[in-house]
């Protein structure tokens, strides 16, 4: 059992009876008699839906602890995504909902870990950072005083990300991949 006040991005809980993964958790601490509170937007990993809720610093939440197998993904038909165990040859369905926005990272014969509670897959563990190859996007220009102009980039996996203005077709760039967002270029090496 945890307190309101000790949870933090990534962890998996029981809330209302339903597994949930935190997304994000911003605390704000009350003051004089007012107790403080935890502000947490969580994702149902039953239904992929997310929502916010409020926890109060000192409200027990139960923090559940899943297994983890390192699966190879196989192919996604769009409702359902694929994966199996390299050892055994065992395959293992998920729903895509349940992967949240990490199904659009995954390549074929990706190796990931995958959570499991009580032999049930839940979703998978992904890096909160990815790379992708730019594919689609406007000329690159370099002009003073346009540091706040971003403009869209499409990438080779159809994700839609809004860039800095001097990123270029067939840049590698590095993507926060929950919240879609551009962080920087990615380092040269070979590809």
């Amino acid at each position: 059992m945890r307190t309101g006040s000790e949870l933090r991005p990534r962890m998996t809980l029981r809330v209302d009876g339903a597994l949930c993964r935190v997304l994000s958790a911003d605390y704000h601490g009350g003051q004089g008699k007012m107790g403080g509170v935890m502000h947490a937007k969580i994702r149902d990993l039953q239904t992929g839906k997310e929502r916010e809720r409020r926890f109060r610093a000192e409200e027990a939440v139960e923090e559940v602890q899943p297994d983890k197998q390192s699966l190879q993904f196989l192919y996604s038909d769009g409702a359902v995504s694929t994966f199996m165990n390299p050892q055994t040859y065992e395959q293992v369905a998920i729903d895509s909902a349940r992967l949240g926005k990490a199904a659009a990272w995954l390549t074929e014969e990706t190796v990931v870990p995958v959570e499991f509670v009580d032999g049930e897959p839940l979703g998978i563990v992904f890096p909160e950072i990815a790379e992708g190859r730019v594919v689609e996007t406007a000329a690159p220009y370099h002009s003073p005083g346009t540091d706040n102009v971003w403009k869209e980039a499409r990438l080779e996996n159809g994700v839609a990300v809004m860039v800095p203005p001097f990123i270029d077709v067939g840049e590698w760039i590095r993507v926060d991949v929950e919240s879609s967002r551009y962080v920087e270029r990615a380092k040269a090496k070979a590809r």
